[in-house]
């Protein structure tokens, strides 16, 4: 099955929190309310030092990615 790159996701446990599920590597949850980021990979010493860097841009493109996508149920 392909998956797209990016997934909403909602709970009515969490009724303001929007998920984004980021389905290639790194696999990550990030709850839009708070920032907070949940990894679903393992990493090393030295791919922690790298997703440092990614981790602003990967963030930044799931923002942009829910916003894409309320704007379309606005249209």
């Amino acid at each position: 099955m392909e998956l797209p790159k990016y997934i909403l996701g909602d709970n009515t446990d969490f009724p303001n929190a929007i998920f984004v599920i980021h389905t290639d590597f790194p696999r990550f949850i990030i709850n839009l309310e708070d920032d907070e980021v949940e990894w679903l990979e393992d990493f090393d010493q030295h791919d922690e030092k790298e997703l440092e860097l990614e981790m602003e841009n990967l963030i930044n493109e799931a923002t942009a990615f829910y916003d894409r996508e309320v704007a379309r149920y606005e249209d």
